[in-house]
């Protein structure tokens, strides 16, 4: 092999070596930033067909309906806890902030943060359901599949066991 293309053949080494390297600490950078979308059935007994659970600490949004009667304020602060149910099960949230003017018991909810003990997450930020047409698919068939009764026939797992 002559001299010259033994040079381009390892700067073409070198520049491909480089992308991939370049794409891989990208990514890694960015996995920190990435939130899953979890329904509270999803978050209590996993998802997808191994039936993965998310772990506690890790980010993530929670989409599903705020259960009437769970909403409790505290007077002191803007501290916030409520329930966030699907067909399945209910999931603790509590949020430090302003909610939005559309957040009321038995309206749609996404909740993004970070879960915590006892399948708590602690929401940085909470979104109202405002319309249809503007929900991403995989929210709205969740939505549909799990929110066919009345919030009164679904109750949270963890109430009435000491476990956390």
């Amino acid at each position: 092999m002559n001299p010259r293309r033994k040079n381009r053949l390892y700067l073409a080494l070198v520049v491909l070596i480089g992308i991939g390297l370049t794409a891989t600490l990208l990514l890694y950078a960015l996995r920190s930033n990435i939130d899953l979308f979890y329904t509270p059935t999803e978050i209590l007994q996993g998802k997808g067909e191994n039936h993965e659970k998310p772990q506690v600490g890790q980010r993530l949004r929670i989409g599903g309906m705020v259960m009437p009667g769970s909403v409790k304020r505290d007077q002191k602060s803007l501290q916030v806890s409520f329930k966030v149910y699907d067909a399945r099960g209910a999931i603790d949230v509590t949020f430090e902030g302003i909610l939005p003017d559309l957040f009321r018991e038995g309206q749609g909810v996404v909740a993004q943060g970070v879960l915590g003990e006892g399948n708590v997450v602690n929401a940085r930020e909470v979104l109202a359901k405002h319309d249809e047409k503007y929900t991403p698919p995989e929210v709205a068939d969740a939505m549909k599949e799990n929110h066919q009764g009345p919030a009164s026939t679904y109750a949270s797992p963890q109430e009435g066991s000491s476990k956390s």
